[in-house]
Formats: C-alpha cells, structure tokens, sequence
C-alpha cells in the first residue's frame, strides 16, 4: 500500500472520529441530535456560527441519517452507498484540515 493511500485512509478515520466526537459533543450539551436544521434559523449569528461546526460534523450527520434512512424507510442500497460515499469523501477532507491544524499547532508550539 502507497503512503499516499495510508495518508487518505487516516483522514478518513480522523474526520469520522472528530464529527463523532463533535457532534456527541453537541448532543450531550443540548439533549437533541445535531442536524442541517441549525441551518434553517435565517440570517443571525447563530446560524453563522453552526457553519463551522457543520462543515466538521457533516459526515457523522450524513451517516446517521442514511442509516436510520435505510432501516425506517427501507431505502436502496444504491442510495446506503452514496451517501457512504459522500460521508467518507467529506470526512477525508475534514480529516485533512485536522491534521493540518495539527501540523501548525505543533510547529506554533516548536
């Protein structure tokens, strides 16, 4: 396996793990689960402050919803992977900004 295909792999399992964590998070705090409803309040600073914490915990939401999807509403299993697939490419790209925060926290700290 290449470094580059280990180096994705890790974002992936990275971004699920912080959108877990994140949304669980935000869960615990409220006593609702975290949705794309944050985005449905208009124009005010709360919606503008759900924009980061979505852009971050938007794969875990993704899943979420198309399991509880497929196990209610006995959607397709075209329509599982999609949104599998969409929830992972998202979670790889969260994962990356992640680990470059990281990077730059740790070179801020050396």
């Amino acid at each position: 396996m290449s470094p580059e295909s280990i180096e994705s792999f890790l974002a992936v399992a990275l971004g699920l793990a912080v959108a877990g964590m994140i949304s669980t998070g935000y869960q615990v705090l409220t006593d609702r689960p975290a949705s794309f409803h944050l985005l449905g309040g208009g124009a005010g600073a709360a919606t503008f402050a759900a924009v980061p914490f979505l852009a971050f915990a938007a794969p875990f939401i993704i899943m979420r919803n198309t399991i509880r999807g497929q196990r209610i509403e006995r959607r397709r299993i075209e329509y599982v992977m999609l949104g599998t697939v969409a929830a992972c490419f998202w979670s790889m790209m969260s994962g990356t900004v992640v680990v470059m925060l990281l990077e730059a926290f740790e070179r801020l700290l050396a």
